[in-house]
């Protein structure tokens, strides 16, 4: 089983400025190492790093992690994609076989960044290179998601965290509309991460949860589901057992093939294990 969808850093209040007082249980450092036990506990065999940081350096601090630590079984990292050297940047990149994607955090921009030309260009230009790329994104801003995704043709997407949708509210209407849209999209994969970020913490219930999880395996299917746990993040919420434990529940349905495509072999083929 590979989980799609894990965080490492040295936490640096400054930097990490977005980790407030409200998430003290993740303001502090997390390695590998501190996933090992649970990992071994669920048999889970590999993750993929997700950068955390917008800096070329974060590449380097994963490469190095992912050298240390045998678990990390690929990188999406991040790069400048308004960068006029963009092409000369994924070059020096693909020397090293871990990175298998990049990422920027657009839930911190706007339409104007995320439908700009240069950006969208710049998206398109990581096909050449054979990589992969994540949205990451709030579900108001899945409609200027739609809108990039149409523009790239035949580049591999997966979205992170379902879209963030209101878990909270369990106002889904417009979110679920959106999914079925981008969905229909045959480049587009979801990984099926993040959702307690976007719950009461403290007070959600398995249902509010199962009526996000019904949105997406509905409209991408097993095919073009992975499970991830957005490791050490979901720690402000409930241990990871807990998160497991219902993506694991929900997937009784399936059979035992379609649970071994969400759990790992989608990643293989996505990311290219």
């Amino acid at each position: 089983m590979i989980d799609t969808h894990v965080h490492f850093w040295n936490f640096d209040p400054v930097r990490d400025s977005w980790i407030n007082e409200e998430m003290m249980a993740i303001r502090k450092d997390f390695s590998p190492k501190n996933l090992l036990r649970v990992y071994n506990d669920l048999q889970i065999t590999g993750c993929i790093a997700v950068q955390a940081n917008q800096s070329e350096d974060e590449n380097h601090f994963l490469l190095r992690l992912a050298e240390q630590n045998e678990v990390i079984k690929g990188i999406v990292g991040w790069v400048d994609l308004l960068n006029p050297n963009l092409d000369e940047r994924l070059s020096y990149w693909s020397n090293f076989k871990s990175i298998k994607g990049w990422r920027h955090i657009l839930q911190a921009e706007n339409s104007e960044f995320i439908l700009n030309e240069k950006f969208i260009a710049g998206v398109n230009l990581l096909k050449k290179y054979n990589y992969t790329y994540d949205l990451l994104c709030y579900h108001n801003q899945l409609p200027d998601i739609i809108k990039m995704v149409d523009q790239i043709p035949d580049q591999p997407f997966v979205l992170d965290h379902c879209g963030k949708p209101d878990v909270k509210s369990q106002d889904l209407n417009a979110w679920a509309a959106n999914i079925k849209i981008l969905a229909s999209n045959p480049n587009v994969s979801c990984k099926v991460s993040g959702l307690l970020a976007e719950a009461d913490w403290k007070n959600w219930t398995e249902k509010e949860l199962f009526n996000c999880f019904d949105v997406v395996f509905e409209h991408f299917g097993y095919e073009r589901i992975m499970y991830g746990s957005d490791w050490p993040v979901m720690l402000i919420s409930r241990p990871y057992q807990d998160w497991f434990n219902l993506v694991n529940k929900y997937t009784e349905r399936f059979s035992e093939n379609e649970r071994k495509s969400i759990f790992g072999d989608n990643a293989k083929t996505f990311y290219k294990l």
